[in-house]
């Protein structure tokens, strides 16, 4: 199954890594977090407050509640809400890579340029207003699942900051679990703000034959 919503990292320079803005990672992604949620908060964490997903996840949460009654009734999301939502989601997978290791330059505020992206599906012509009806009850497997590898992606991320602090470098192996946890996590929530319509895949894990970024 293809799934619709990617998650591309550019590889970064075969170079050793900035061990200091990997130091004060955890603090330099506050900014962003207050706005659009980290790593392991966000819809994909299960934490629904301002505090916990943003000021503008929070926002984005509302749209998609707003959007689901929209839907329902006349078929069609609120327009000007799409955009947004896509802005947000586009945004917060850019500070999930900078969060998570994947690449050392700040994030932009806004939809900047940056060696990180989220490939987002065009708007879909027609709704399907019962898979938008039972959106939750059809994301129960996803979230458990999310949920499960999210408490897993906690600890190779300490060991990640770890090993980048101390040697400049991270390990393949590292940055592609990170980064494919994350992807499916962002697959998740997009689906999950009524982005799209369509099932996300469980596939989690790339080849181990592909390259550690793509």
């Amino acid at each position: 199954m293809t799934d619709v919503v990617n998650f591309r990292v550019e590889q970064p320079p075969d170079h050793e890594r900035n061990r200091w803005t990997a130091l004060f990672r955890p603090i330099l992604i506050v900014p962003h977090a207050l706005l659009v949620g980290g790593p392991f908060f966000g819809f994909g964490g299960g934490l629904h407050s301002i505090g916990a997903i943003g000021a503008l996840g929070f926002l984005a949460v509302t749209s998609a509640i707003l959007d689901w009654f929209a839907i329902l009734f006349t078929g069609h999301p609120i327009g000007g809400l799409q955009p947004f939502k896509r802005l947000y989601m586009r945004w917060r997978a850019r500070v999930i890579a900078y969060g998570c290791f994947l690449r050392d330059e700040y994030p932009p505020f806004g939809d900047e340029p940056y060696p990180a992206t989220l490939e987002l599906p065009d708007e879909p012509a027609t709704r399907e207003p019962w898979t938008v009806g039972l959106r939750l009850f059809l994301l129960v497997p996803h979230l458990l699942v999310v949920f499960a590898l999210l408490i897993a992606a906690l600890f190779v991320w300490l060991i990640s900051w770890v090993w980048v602090v101390a040697t400049g470098r991270l390990a393949d192996n590292l940055s592609r679990f990170n980064r494919d946890v994350m992807g499916y996590a962002l697959r998740v929530e997009a689906y999950a703000l009524l982005i799209h319509d369509r099932f996300p895949s469980f596939d989690v894990f790339s080849p181990a034959k592909e390259p550690a970024l793509a």
